[in-house]
């Protein structure tokens, strides 16, 4: 368990990106030198760009819980092709795919879903189990503070307005995703991080509701009076960390090229 924990390298010649997900990662590229380069508003161009780009950010999100558990001796995790980043292959494309880009698309909460199963009983280390559960949003955090740095430098000052502001809704998508993953609810990854820690008896009680927990967490963020509150302490992170709210709103709004 702990040499295996210990030496990645010999769990990297099982990642063989899968051609779907090379060809929606392809897609994002293009979709952003599209827009880069191009006049006007491009709607369409900036949908494209976003959700390929959440899709891909999904994909490495699932890995990174995948590829995790590899290393704390779930090799299980090989043969179910969670390490090819093919989402087909993830076992609840429902909650790992399909409901967060609708929350995406409907008000723009994204939410990655946790459908990689992982045989919990190969893991022998509570802190281990945390970190399984902590490597998903780890994922989003590395890609949100990237973001937040090129924001904040000038390399997009020859950029096309409608390529920025697609950029930064981006990243506002990013940081959302991580506030929401880390909340102790049952389903997300902030309990997952957390249950290990918790009495035999209380995970118990909690495993019955758990698969509704996050269900009724979508429905009440959808809210109007929960929804705003929720933006509120939003804009308190992406202001903090100078990411334009303005600009945000522009690409969400240039996003929703069905409007």
């Amino acid at each position: 368990m702990t040499d295996a924990w210990t030496r990645p390298g010999s769990q990297l010649r099982h990642v063989r990106p899968s051609p779907l997900f090379l060809a929606i990662l392809l897609v994002f590229v293009i979709s952003g030198a599209v827009l880069w380069n191009g006049d006007g508003e491009q709607k369409f161009t900036v949908f494209m760009f976003v959700m390929t780009g959440w899709l891909v950010s999904l994909c490495l999100h699932e890995f990174a819980h995948a590829f995790t558990a590899l290393r704390a001796g779930d090799t299980s995790v090989v043969n179910k092709g969670y390490l090819t980043l093919d989402p087909l292959k993830y076992s609840d494309p429902l909650f790992t795919f399909v409901i967060p880009t609708l929350m995406v698309l409907l008000g723009g909460i994204p939410l990655t879903g946790g459908a990689v199963y992982i045989e919990r009983g190969r893991i022998r280390s509570r802190a281990q189990h945390s970190l399984v559960s902590a490597a998903g949003p780890l994922v989003n955090i590395a890609i949100a503070a990237v973001c937040v740095i090129l924001i904040q430098t000038s390399v997009f000052n020859d950029a096309n307005p409608a390529f920025y502001a697609a950029f930064v809704f981006y990243t506002q998508l990013q940081i959302i995703a991580v506030i929401l993953n880390l909340l102790p609810v049952p389903g997300l990854d902030g309990y997952g991080i957390i249950e290990p820690w918790l009495s035999y008896d209380f995970r118990r009680a909690i495993a019955p509701y758990a698969p509704f927990a996050p269900l009724l967490l979508f429905g009440l963020l959808f809210t109007p009076e929960i929804n705003d509150w929720f933006f509120d302490q939003v804009y308190v992170v992406t202001d903090a960390l100078e990411v334009p709210r303005d600009w945000a709103y522009a690409g969400h709004q240039l996003f929703k090229f069905w409007k």
